[in-house]
């Protein structure tokens, strides 16, 4: 799926002919010996010809003398780009968005067709114009470049001096430690000798007492020899000491105790733990990278970036986030390069593991990036993440417990960004009030806070188990009709929130409305079905078929209210994607309005609730 690089190709061929300056073509017809050196190649015959044999071969008034021709080479592949998806036609179109040749094919119906494209001549000139000046500004700078490689040279050096002496450093840590080691070896060796010298000896004094104690030996066959005296004063003045003797000998055989114990428990050496120090031993210096924190990160005209690090981390110092914009409405993709990227940015020193970085453009995709640092060491970058701004500034409210609010069926949290509908008893009563067909009414709640003017941005989460919940805007005269008409609970066609009476949930909205609402639930996003009068936008709208109006229900959806251009537009809040927009009429105060019908429960985000920001 590559494409051929023509560029390329004849830059080899100009070295190739060049190298085979000293090495002759010869011509594919003349058969050796008259063979002949070649002085043409045929691109349409794929052969070298001499002089003679191209004259015969491509007579005049024949279709061969129209071939093409070349000086002599063996590089007979044709000069044509064909396109990778459609094999038989040849690129004539630049894809802008993909930025690769294409065929009319691929603009009519393949992958391209609602990409913007431009002609090739276009695309050759802007290219060639840039490559040129890319090339001019690269041999204007070539002082500069000079001097980076000469700085980049005593870099080396540097380098490999510095990893001389950290080599050397390590050594000779290593044979600090191998010297701690073996001193501590031999004294503890020496300690465990010198246990085991003085039990043996206690033990073998033991053995040689009790040796005493045979007959014909030592004791026993000294008092053997004392029996045989026949001097009675003699006998009396030796026995009386035997006689201590002996009885200390039978008293220490009957409680026979070792002199000594030939267990070394105390000597056991643990070193697991010194051994973990010693497997987790690394150079401190540089601290672990850290990871951004997705879930807890949250982008709007101000962005907080949270991150963590390692759960077994050492303390830093402090740490820098980086960030920088890679994508703007009005920039072109075409012409996206190096230079024209936003270069980094860094915020003020972090000493926590989160920041606020302020006044981001809207509607842009930014790149976010950051590292730890400690003792004056920065750790490597983390993985950049990128998130993309709302296209509008945030706009703060919370939810209003008093126009309209059925405390009945509605239960609003003390912070006011949660609302949930709790389908209970009051529910049931409401549907047995009619026996067939019956239809139960949607609890609204609204902002405390009106739109008159300007571009505005919110978001909120809908619980996945959410019934049927409806999200978007209406404007007060369309309020108070909601709130203080009777409602026909005994009708099962009519609705009151999308303007008509119909039962059909692929009635189409009228025409610029005084409200827009758009219908969620059981995990589902429903888009309206468009009228042939209305102006709505979406990819899924145009299409008659229901299951083409049915997307997954996004975890956090994005609502954005242009006053002034009386449109309001739906987004996925993760990606910024736009699911809907269409036209609605602004002529009076417009609140941000909810319904929920059943189980259902919605909650606004933090950065709507806190009313930080200044718009």
């Amino acid at each position: 799926m590559l494409f051929r690089n023509f560029t390329l190709e004849s830059i080899v061929e100009r070295y190739r002919q060049a190298a085979r300056a000293a090495i002759a073509i010869m011509c594919n017809i003349c058969k050796p010996p008259q063979q002949q050196e070649a002085t043409k190649s045929c691109m349409d015959c794929k052969a070298s010809y001499c002089n003679e044999c191209f004259k015969l071969h491509h007579p005049w008034g024949t279709p061969k003398a129209q071939h093409e021709y070349v000086g002599p080479t063996t590089n007979f592949r044709p000069k044509v780009l064909m396109c990778p998806e459609h094999e038989m036609e040849k690129v004539n179109m630049y894809c802008e968005v993909c930025r690769r040749p294409v065929c009319h094919l691929c603009k009519l119906g393949g992958s391209h067709a609602n990409h913007k494209v431009t002609s090739m001549s276009s695309a050759y000139k802007i290219l060639k114009e840039k490559l040129a000046k890319s090339i001019h500004y690269l041999i204007s700078k070539e002082d500069q470049v000079r001097t980076q490689i000469t700085d980049l040279d005593l870099l080396i050096n540097q380098t490999e001096e510095n990893g001389q002496l950290a080599e050397q450093r390590a050594n000779e840590h290593f044979e600090r430690l191998f010297e701690t080691l073996q001193e501590r070896k031999s004294e503890m060796l020496r300690s465990i000798e010198q246990s085991k010298t003085r039990r043996l000896e206690q033990l073998r004094g033991q053995v040689e007492e009790y040796q005493g104690m045979l007959e014909n030996s030592g004791l026993v066959g000294y008092a053997q020899e004392v029996l045989k005296e026949t001097d009675q004063s003699c006998f009396v003045q030796t026995a009386k000491q035997l006689h201590t003797r002996i009885q200390k000998a039978t008293e220490s055989l009957r409680t026979f105790h070792p002199s000594a114990d030939p267990c070394f428990d105390e000597f056991v050496l643990d070193t697991s733990r010194e051994e973990t120090l010693l497997k987790e031993m690394c150079f401190g210096g540089v601290p672990d990278p850290p990871l951004i924190d997705l879930s807890n990160s949250k982008v709007y005209n101000e962005a907080t970036i949270c991150w963590r690090l390692s759960d077994d981390h050492l303390p830093t110092d402090h740490h820098l986030l980086e960030y920088r914009r890679l994508w703007a409405p009005n920039q072109s993709p075409s012409l996206e390069d190096g230079e024209d990227s936003g270069s980094w940015k860094s915020t003020d020193r972090v000493y926590g593991s989160s920041t606020v970085v302020c006044d981001l453009e809207p509607d842009s995709l930014y790149a976010f990036r950051v590292r730890s640092c400690r003792n004056s060491m920065f750790s490597p970058y983390s993985p950049e993440v990128s998130f993309h701004t709302p296209p509008a500034p945030a706009f703060g409210f919370l939810f209003s417990d008093k126009c309209g609010f059925s405390t009945e069926r509605l239960i609003l949290n003390k912070r006011r960004d949660t609302v949930e509908n709790v389908a209970g008893m009051a529910f049931l009563l409401a549907a047995d009030r009619v026996q067939t067909g019956s239809y139960i009414g949607l609890d609204y709640i609204i902002g405390d806070t009106g739109i008159t003017q300007g571009r505005h941005y919110w978001a909120f989460k809908v619980e996945p188990y959410s019934y049927m919940v409806k999200v978007g805007v209406a404007s007060d005269s369309k309020l108070i009709e909601w709130f203080h008409n009777p409602r026909d609970t005994s009708s099962p066609r009519y609705d009151h929130d999308s303007g008509h009476d119909s039962g059909s949930e692929d009635a189409c909205y009228e025409l610029s409305q005084p409200f827009t609402l758009l219908t969620l639930g059981m995990g589902k996003l429903f888009i309206p079905k468009a009228s042939s009068s209305s102006s709505v936008s979406s990819a899924n709208a145009a299409s008659s078929d229901p299951g083409n109006r049915v997307l997954p229900m996004p975890q956090r959806l994005g609502v954005c209210l242009d006053y002034d251009a009386c449109r309001v537009y739906f987004y996925d809040a993760d990606t910024m994607r736009c699911l809907y927009e269409r036209q609605v009429d602004c002529s009076g105060t417009m609140y941000p309005a909810f319904g929920l019908m059943g189980s259902g429960k919605v909650q606004l985000e933090e950065f709507i609730t806190a009313k930080r920001l200044t718009f």
